[in-house]
């Protein structure tokens, strides 16, 4: 039998370090196209060999598109994880070869599953997405700074900055809603989210771009892949207060905002919220539910292509 070989990836702006376990080699190519093109030549050669890197920010897309090309397995992770493990190991040094064991080590020992990369479409409504998200808490700030400015040029100049932001968010949102309208697939997609009271069209966005699993999961997977699943802190006899911790930030936030309005104008996520009330949950607890509960909603809905009805309830599991 071939035997299996992990391999971590250390991106940073001018080099690819590579980690590979059980072999314990190391290897460091350029980030850029022919350094690229080298580290897939490499891998290539390599039996059964899986690759696992860090989310940072994009820098990773390329090598993870060559990769993705190449047939090559690659799961993307988060940091965060990776830095836990890395602790628990008792690898508290920091270097672009440090790192690159340590994904290996993360790769072998626990084997993320490859996920499918978003598609071209996909990443540029991401960017538009990310950009919007930039746009509008810069027109929070200049909105609270324009709160405290005395002088009178600078009040204009704050209030002609803010009108500039909100016609760049106009563009931007209708760029976003032109790219749904140009795929009929989207678009279809997009309906079917909307018809749920509380969903908008960014967060409708947002869940197409930033949660492709949607639909294709189970409940718990998808609850404990966004970050809206309890997490016990559990020993012995001692039980401790469980939280939600980790996921993707964005979904979460885009659906925190969706729940907030479905808790007012959706029935279902509205009875469900009062009612956690009434047993005596704290609001952000009863909060924090029901957008586990919209979620599981939505993903029985992508599942079985079902638009927003009362009896959608039942196909939750």
């Amino acid at each position: 039998m071939k035997k299996e070989n992990f391999a971590g990836i250390d991106v940073s702006q001018g080099y690819l370090d590579l980690a590979i376990r059980p072999r314990k080699e190391m290897k460091r190519f350029t980030n850029d196209k022919v350094g690229i093109d080298d580290l897939v030549v490499f891998l290539r050669k390599l039996p059964s060999t899986s690759v696992v890197m860090e989310a940072t920010g994009g820098l990773e897309g390329p090598v993870a598109a060559a990769l993705a090309v190449a047939g090559i397995p690659t799961a993307i992770v988060n940091p965060r994880q990776v830095r836990d493990f890395a602790r628990a190991t008792g690898k508290l040094a920091k270097t672009d070869a440090i790192d690159a064991n340590v994904l290996a080590h993360f790769a072998e020992a626990l084997r993320p599953e490859p996920r499918p990369l978003p598609d071209k479409k996909s990443k540029e409504m991401s960017d538009l997405l990310a950009r919007r998200g930039q746009v509008v808490g810069m027109i929070t700030a200049e909105k609270n700074r324009l709160s405290r400015v005395v002088s009178l040029r600078v009040v204009e100049a704050v209030k002609a900055h803010i009108v500039f932001l909100e016609v760049e968010l106009e563009n931007i949102d209708s760029d976003l809603k032109q790219a749904v309208k140009d795929s009929p697939l989207w678009r279809a997609k997009e309906d079917l989210l909307r018809s749920v009271p509380g969903i908008g069209h960014v967060t409708s966005i947002t869940l197409l771009c930033d949660l492709p699993e949607l639909g294709t999961l189970g409940r718990k997977e998808i609850a404990s892949l966004v970050g809206v699943a309890p997490i016990n802190r559990d020993s012995g006899t001692y039980r401790g207060k469980r939280m939600v911790w980790g996921g993707r930030a964005r979904v979460r936030s885009a659906l925190y905002m969706a729940t907030l309005v479905a808790t007012r104008h959706n029935p279902i996520i509205m009875a469900f919220y009062h009612r956690l009330v009434e047993a005596g949950k704290a609001n952000k607890v009863a909060l924090t539910a029901c957008m586990r509960k919209l979620l599981t909603i939505l993903n029985a809905m992508v599942k079985h292509n079902t638009p927003w009805t009362y009896q959608i309830i039942g196909h939750c599991s």
